[in-house]
């Protein structure tokens, strides 16, 4: 997992955490795609999927917590800028094969730095949400799999899932 030309860019010289200027930066379209899942056991796949959860429509309210999480992001994570968002999309999807509901969060905006941390944070609330509604039921259900798939804009262009594959083994 060596990357030579790798800095971590919230660390000043004095090794000192702050946060980074991107005032000089160009303003260009940013997207970032992210997923992640939960697994639970299948009863509780039934009862979202069915609609029958005592609590309503959890894949609806998590959608809902993930968009407020994105336009949220810069209150939880320190170091994140706050972002004028131009657009948020969380997208939940039942997998009866696999027990789990599977989130991907797009988010997009026009500005100097990436909507990345918008894009995780969106799918981490949204299966956090499921969590809290079927916690009753099922205890045991795992969040897992969260990572960002796809980036587009700014000076480094598009990467995607996979693009550096050799650099995180």
């Amino acid at each position: 997992m060596e990357n030579d030309n790798a800095t971590l860019t919230h660390f000043n010289t004095a090794g000192e955490a702050h946060m980074v200027d991107v005032g000089n930066k160009a303003v260009t379209q940013r997207v970032a795609i992210a997923e992640g899942r939960i697994v639970m056991l299948p009863e509780t796949l039934q009862l979202i999927a069915s609609g029958q959860h005592g609590k309503g429509d959890v894949l609806g309210i998590a959608r809902i917590a993930g968009i407020m999480a994105a336009k949220k992001t810069s209150e939880l994570i320190p170091l994140c800028h706050p972002l004028a968002i131009t657009k948020v999309a969380v997208e939940l999807q039942a997998n009866e094969g696999e027990s789990a509901v599977t989130c991907q969060a797009t988010v997009h905006t026009s500005g100097q730095t990436g909507v990345e941390m918008e894009a995780l944070t969106a799918v981490q609330i949204a299966l956090l949400t499921v969590y809290d509604m079927c916690k009753a039921v099922d205890r045991g259900m795992v969040m897992t799999d969260v990572g960002l798939l796809e980036k587009r804009g700014g000076k480094s262009g598009v990467w995607r899932k996979g693009d550096d594959e050799k650099e995180n083994q």
